[in-house]
């Protein structure tokens, strides 16, 4: 369910008292400027009530929680605080029960404590506090249906509620909870998206996870992060998202790479908070990117350096770092002749991208007499071969590596078509490149840029299909 923070109910229908004091707030947290909340909240409460900045204070400790989820250590503080939020406002409730907003804190105050017991497994007592989110928005839009915030929680359970597993409806039923709506909750959460006062990029996040979970759409899924990390461009956890959601669920390894040197760089420029946190996650989350597109010597690079910073978060970083240091160097470092092939063709590569193109020549060769069937060898041989001009001898090898599709890495391959291709076209053979250009484009797993290249290329020869 939703965290919400909002404030009190004004004298207006639909509205919250001292709302662009708890936006201020809201922002701050969802910016990660957690270090000023607690200024800001002094500033917040009054004129709004207490209670409500009892809840930004939670919402506040969940954040942190969300940022780091497998850190534990935070967790018996987040709940004993959630709790004493749950009373306050309950007491509230008790105090002012035709107020409509101190309802709507109490489904926030629930929809808090839930957040977390849903992260942990815990499902039997996430439905019992589901359940008490749903009767307080209800009971609050009932008592002012304006109040466009409230949509969005009760939104959720709809939603939740009519896609959830067999097993969850079971429970449901255990519970006496009324089931749910697909489609109405989806409605409920988009009018309270644009319609509410505060609770617009708590929507975003929540709808971002219905779009990879349930409504299948990665791309609107990235949208909505893009918006959250340019409106909190300081929240390192926005960044990581859009990273993660490119190579988990949209298959683009470049773009992820992308958005994690981004993500680093922002880092080292003191430009996201939590800092060494956010270097540490985009080190360790790029070495596998490096690793899997053999460059394992810049891969050890940066797990060394999160082993020489020693972080504390996130959670299990060091034991990580660690245990790609091992793999990393048995692949670089190993007594074999595989092991020693890999090292040699990683520095015939270094020794081409400085211009050395003598030496990155004798590397390469060297690698490959060790390991023959080595594409990637193969492929950076011809790209040196290229370099030097030498135009029969790389089509020769770029060749040799398309015959072997199977063993060769997509990117790599789909990079052969195209250079081959390119040789090919150089040299008037221009039905053998239409052929090698046609052949990179359906290639999955290859780098964007060189289908785009391919296809740039069909369409100024005039052969797109």
């Amino acid at each position: 369910m939703a965290v919400f923070a909002a404030a009190p109910s004004a004298q207006r229908p639909g509205t919250l008292t001292a709302a662009p004091q708890i936006s201020r707030a809201y922002d701050a947290i969802f910016d990660a400027r957690f270090e000023q909340v607690p200024a800001l909240l002094a500033q917040t409460c009054p004129p709004a009530p207490l209670e409500v900045c009892t809840l930004l204070d939670v919402v506040s400790r969940w954040w942190q929680i969300q940022i780091d989820p497998e850190n534990r250590s935070r967790d018996s503080q987040f709940l004993e605080h959630a709790d004493a939020a749950i009373a306050a406002v309950d007491a509230w409730t008790k105090r002012e029960p035709e107020r409509a907003e101190a309802w709507f804190y109490l489904g926030g105050a629930f929809g808090a404590r839930a957040q977390l017991r849903v992260l942990r497994g815990e499902t039997l007592a996430a439905a019992r506090d589901g359940k008490r989110i749903k009767e307080a928005l209800e009971r609050s839009l009932a008592l002012d249906p304006m109040l466009q915030d409230a949509y969005f929680g009760l939104g959720l359970y709809h939603y939740y509620a009519g896609v959830a597993p067999t097993a969850a409806k079971i429970l449901r039923f255990l519970l006496a909870l009324p089931g749910g709506d697909r489609a109405a909750g989806l409605e409920e959460m988009l009018r309270a998206r644009k319609g509410g006062q505060i609770l617009k990029d708590e929507a975003d996040y929540q709808l971002h996870l219905v779009d990879l979970w349930y409504e299948k759409q990665p791309q609107h899924a990235l949208t909505l992060l893009r918006g959250l990390r340019d409106r909190h461009p300081r929240n390192p956890h926005f960044w990581e998202l859009i990273a993660r959601v490119e190579d988990v669920y949209l298959h683009d390894s470049r773009a992820s790479v992308r958005s994690w040197n981004l993500l680093l760089q922002a880092a080292e420029d003191g430009q996201v908070g939590m800092r060494s946190m956010a270097e540490t996650t985009a080190r360790l989350a790029l070495a596998p990117h490096l690793d899997a597109n053999f460059e394992t010597d810049l891969a050890l690079d940066y797990v060394r350096q999160v082993i020489a910073a020693n972080p504390a978060a996130p959670f299990g970083a060091l034991q990580r770092a660690h245990q790609l240091q091992r793999r990393y160097q048995e692949r670089l470092e190993a007594p074999t002749d595989a092991a020693r092939a890999y090292r040699l063709s990683l520095e015939g590569w270094r020794a081409y991208e400085r211009g050395a193109l003598t030496e990155a020549s004798r590397l390469l060769n060297q690698s490959i007499a060790l390991r023959p069937k080595e594409m990637v060898a193969r492929y950076r041989l011809a790209r040196v071969l290229d370099a030097q001009d030498n135009d029969d001898a790389a089509v020769e090898m770029f060749e040799s590596v398309l015959l072997s599709f199977e063993t060769t890495p997509a990117a790599f391959y789909a990079s052969a078509c195209v250079e081959a291709a390119r040789l090919y076209e150089h040299r008037g053979e221009t039905a053998r490149a239409v052929e090698l250009y046609r052949r990179a484009m359906p290639i999955y797993g290859a780098d964007p840029r060189t289908k785009e290249t391919a296809q740039g290329a069909l369409a100024r020869l005039g052969a797109e299909r």
